[in-house]
């Protein structure tokens, strides 16, 4: 009875109880809404994978780049030789066109020939008009060599003769003064005494030949010297000749490598001045020039393998390697180089070039222009 008792009271109170009845609704909702609104959850469950998927995709992104730098600051480049005459003239033939490829030797441009073929003609003639009296410099010193010499023995002989005939001349006179000149004439006497002086005169005369004979060494330099002055001009004549027939030779201006025409501005009837730019080649070699910021540049080094897309060419599977990084930031060698010490300084990540040299994938039909957007991608291992 007391038991029975007991739980009556239990119950009486639970009914009674305001609390306990509201915690029955609640709990009673609750698994209503367990039951019938299961989708409450997949928001939170949505944003979780979200994060996880994004968290595994930058970890395999940063796995699959971790050792490569690519930029989009690259174009192709390659060399351009500007076309240009040695000589003035009028254009009397224009044998290429826009975009052509020549080789080496194929003539660009014929230029006006005749004035330079006069200029030719007339140094050609000035070379043999030299060249003649060359020669007849070297047949005189030949005779020269052997004409002074037996001047200087004649001379001598002369003097000997002469100092014959002087003591003949003074014996004469000596016989003259000393006879009686009962036995002489005044003519005789006169006669002697004008005969001793011929002779003197005579023997005065020799020694002056002799002298002037004994320049034998100074007239065979002199004669040496003139034939030299000779073979001077003859080489300056001969390289004037030498500089018309260039000149002549520069009337045709020809391609200096293989390549394309571009930038061609002559036509036919142009007259053209020395130096004057009419085009330029472009040479089939190519490679690429790709502007790394200094950041990137920690881990590239030369020979490192590289992947190339071209914007105007984008089926092109290009590769190659670095070839080699240039000493100098693109800012250091520009025009106006900036002067970081004037007190307004302000912090820009620099860019430094890098060649990059193609190695396979450009076909021989499709040349690649300079100056293309290019995405290279260096890898480091």
């Amino acid at each position: 009875m007391s038991v029975q008792a007991g739980s009556g009271s239990a119950r009486m109170n639970d009914e009674a109880s305001p609390d306990s009845g509201q915690r029955g609704e609640q709990k009673d909702q609750k698994d209503y809404d367990d039951k019938d609104h299961p989708h409450s959850r997949w928001p939170l469950i949505a944003l979780g994978a979200g994060v996880l998927v994004v968290a595994i995709g930058g970890l395999i992104f940063w796995l699959a780049t971790k050792d490569q730098e690519t930029t989009d600051d690259a174009y192709t480049d390659g060399r351009a030789v500007v076309v240009s005459p040695k000589v003035g003239g009028y254009v009397t033939r224009l044998a290429v066109t826009d975009n052509q490829f020549v080789h080496a030797g194929d003539l660009l441009v014929q230029i006006e020939q005749r004035d330079y073929e006069a200029s030719r003609d007339q140094a050609a003639g000035q070379v043999v008009a030299v060249a003649a009296q060359l020669d007849q410099a070297r047949i005189a010193l030949d005779k020269a060599r052997t004409s002074f010499p037996a001047q200087m023995k004649q001379a001598e002989g002369q003097l000997l003769e002469a100092q014959g005939r002087l003591y003949q001349a003074e014996r004469e006179n000596q016989r003259q003064s000393r006879i009686d000149r009962a036995a002489t004439t005044q003519q005789n006497i006169d006669s002697a005494s004008a005969g001793l002086r011929i002779a003197q005169g005579q023997v005065e005369e020799a020694r002056a030949q002799v002298a002037q004979a004994a320049l034998v060494e100074q007239n065979l330099a002199q004669s040496t010297a003139q034939v030299k002055q000779l073979e001077g001009q003859l080489m300056q004549q001969q390289a004037m000749l030498d500089q018309a027939e260039l000149n002549l030779g520069y009337t045709r201006v020809v391609a200096p490598h293989d390549g394309w025409v571009t930038r061609r501005n002559v036509e036919n009837g142009t007259f053209l001045q020395p130096g004057t730019a009419i085009m330029a080649i472009v040479e089939p070699e190519m490679w690429v020039t790709a502007n790394f910021k200094e950041n990137e540049l920690d881990r590239m080094r030369p020979n490192q393998r590289v992947k190339i897309r071209i914007d105007t060419h984008p089926d092109l599977k290009l590769e190659g390697h670095v070839d080699s990084i240039q000493s100098g930031s693109g800012a250091r060698f520009s025009a106006f180089p900036p002067e970081n010490a004037t007190g307004n300084f302000v912090k820009i990540v620099q860019r430094v070039p890098v060649k990059i040299v193609i190695d396979r994938g450009l076909p021989r039909d499709t040349p690649l222009a300079l100056g293309l957007s290019v995405e290279p991608t260096v890898y480091f291992k």
